[in-house]
């Protein structure tokens, strides 16, 4: 599959796509949702606000070991989504990330209504169908709560890491307790001037083995560790940052430092979604559950979002949601033909896709 990043200020406007669904969130249901289309020979484009696909599997715990997956008896998050990119990787479908989908709009056309959907990147598609595999909504770092944060941010203060080469040479304080914060002190201990990460308590929320690690380096001198709470950030006049106050049990310390790093996680919300005129309530998405069409015809929901009587948020309930969606999206896309349901065991041509048999 390809993976995108939204185009750059000042970029044309692109024009209008025309494909039969449009995927709204690149979590693992999303790229299962992905595969499904393929199968179905649907035409298919998937838009996430993240940065990369994975959704909370990959932002948010990406080693937490998942055991209910069939026929895996355990995988983590990160290698569940690995597997999921690698089934769909023969359908080549594109993977837009960094967007949000924005607004929806109902097109009339010749063979029934269609939708058009824009995204934050300026993108356009004319879709016959849109499914929403949103997760808990769109996610948005989880910013430091200073008033010195504003001015900082995108400079001095980051929220993720995208270049480790701007950090070589610096004094880089990392800010949190999860993997992410981990994986990133000690990585970059390596390139950084001195490394300090900060947490409000001893206690991690990381894999075992990286705690182990990231204590073994504080041990060795390789990077420091300091217990307690951002209480401010000082900087010259000029914007750049100095220092971080932390705030202990045993008073307040500033520790030197050129760049923050906050690792706090993300926070969701139903982003623009809300505004599409979907049945929803506290922040999910009303289905019904023949084929997990929302109150808008022609848009359907599936994964955490999705909201119906029993509902259990799980990957594989995801699964089956978008399978079923998918098939009642493809009358859509196609009113005049007939799906005829066919064993992936049976369908030569499908084995050909995915390089079962030679083609």
């Amino acid at each position: 599959m390809t993976t995108a990043v939204p185009p750059l200020p000042g970029s044309t406007q692109p024009e209008e796509q025309r494909i039969d669904v449009l995927v709204v969130g690149a979590g693992p249901v999303g790229l299962f949702a992905a595969f499904q289309a393929g199968v179905l020979g649907l035409s298919c484009v998937l838009v996430d606000a993240l940065d990369r696909p994975g959704g909370q599997c990959t932002e948010l715990y990406p080693e937490k070991p998942i055991y209910d997956i069939p026929a895996l008896v355990s995988c983590t998050a990160q290698e569940l989504v690995d597997r999921l990119m690698a089934q769909c990787e023969p359908f080549n479908y594109p993977i837009l990330c960094g967007r949000r989908a924005e607004t929806i709009e109902t097109l009339d056309g010749e063979h029934g209504q269609r939708f058009r959907v824009t995204t934050s990147g300026g993108d356009m598609f004319n879709c016959a169908a849109v499914l929403i595999t949103a997760g808990n909504g769109a996610f948005a770092p989880q910013r430091v709560a200073l008033p010195e944060a504003a001015a900082l941010e995108g400079h001095h203060l980051h929220y993720a890491v995208r270049d480790t080469a701007r950090f070589a040479g610096k004094r880089v304080m990392i800010a949190g307790g999860g993997d992410s914060a981990l994986d990133w002190a000690l990585a970059l201990r390596k390139v950084a001037a001195r490394v300090s990460l900060v947490h409000r308590r001893e206690g991690f929320r990381a894999a075992d083995a990286t705690v182990a690690e990231m204590r073994a380096a504080v041990s060795a001198g390789q990077m420091d560790f300091v217990l307690g709470m951002l209480a401010r950030l000082d900087s010259t006049p000029e914007g750049a940052l100095t220092g971080v106050a932390v705030r202990g049990c045993e008073g307040e310390v500033v520790v030197p430092c050129d760049e923050l790093i906050a690792l706090y996680g993300l926070v969701s919300e139903p982003g623009p979604i809300a505004n599409w005129g979907l049945e929803m309530r506290a922040g999910r998405i009303v289905v019904e559950t023949t084929a997990y069409e929302t109150s808008r015809p022609g848009v359907f929901a599936a994964g955490d979002i999705a909201l119906y009587p029993n509902k259990q948020k799980l990957i594989l309930s995801g699964f089956h949601e978008v399978a079923m969606a998918l098939r009642r999206a493809y009358r859509y896309a196609y009113p005049d033909k007939t799906l005829v349901h066919t064993h992936s065991s049976n369908d030569t041509g499908l084995q050909t896709k995915l390089h079962v048999l030679a083609g």
